[in-house]
């Protein structure tokens, strides 16, 4: 039974029951690997995103008021 499990954890993770109660996940080993695989850093994010060479307008910053302070 328990290599059913296994076999099954191909198709998505398998959530085991205690009592009812949810306790474990079997995962496929590619599963397990992309969750604690080596994290990217945020320049590595954006240097992989598809969206890398999309072109943003930005608004322009409205000018802001010169405060007065005394000093």
């Amino acid at each position: 039974m328990f290599s059913e499990v296994v076999k099954a954890t191909g198709a998505e993770p398998q959530i085991i029951t205690v009592r009812g109660k949810e306790t474990a996940v079997i995962l496929s080993i590619e599963a397990y690997r992309k969750l604690t695989g080596p994290k990217q850093t945020l320049y590595e994010f954006i240097q992989n995103s598809p969206l890398r060479d999309l072109k943003l307008e930005l608004p322009g910053r409205l000018p802001e008021k010169m405060r007065e302070i005394g000093l």
